[in-house]
């Protein structure tokens, strides 16, 4: 019998968790595997549905789960009429106009040759980070720790990564960890105009 219920914990490092159903009853635990459709990853307190199954001990184990609401209130499926399910910050626009000052200050003799290298390595060191935690999300292998992306933009990767937020689609629309993003940034660009004095 499908059941719906909320993700009453969930350890998104080691991709499971348990949820409780809707009404009261035995919680069970629920694997990322059960999650057929990997568009997004679970976090705590997402509605879903899903069946019951017992394994091999008897313990209640969730199989063949869907979102049954967005993490903005809506059906999944239905798209919202907030943002149209769209990112509407111009990441990618942000990053590019940066390198490109950096790079031109540079050119022009305004800047020193290692901040534009600095900024130009570590954002594609960044993007490979990036991209190589996409890869272990939707595969269910080991991710990279959060606190090592953001420590990446602090040091001036931040470019790199809103590219990465943009073309990939990771990382842009949890909350917690874009406040922490961008307070990195606002640090890195204060050190850097500090420098630039």
């Amino acid at each position: 019998m499908r059941q719906q219920g909320r993700l009453s914990e969930w350890n998104d490092a080691r991709g499971f968790g348990f949820v409780r159903p809707n009404g009261g009853g035995d919680r069970c635990f629920v694997h990322i595997r059960a999650f057929p459709a990997r568009d997004r990853r679970p976090v705590l307190g997402d509605v879903i549905t899903y069946d019951v199954q017992r394994d091999a001990q008897g313990r209640l184990n969730a199989a063949n789960v869907r979102f049954a609401l967005q993490r903005n209130g809506f059906r999944a499926g239905t798209p919202s009429k907030a943002n149209g399910g769209r990112d509407r910050l111009p990441r990618r626009a942000i990053a590019l106009l940066f390198l490109g000052c950096v790079t031109a200050a540079t050119v022009f003799g305004r800047g020193p040759v290692w901040i534009a290298a600095m900024y130009l390595g570590l954002s594609a060191l960044t993007f490979l980070v990036y991209w190589h935690d996409k890869s272990a999300a939707q595969r269910d292998r080991q991710r990279t720790p959060e606190k090592v992306l953001q420590l990446l933009a602090l040091s001036g990767g931040w470019p790199g990564a809103l590219l990465a937020q943009a073309t990939l689609r990771h990382k842009n629309r949890k909350g917690s960890f874009q406040i922490t993003f961008w307070t990195a940034v606002v640090i890195n660009l204060a050190v850097l105009a500090w420098i630039a004095r």
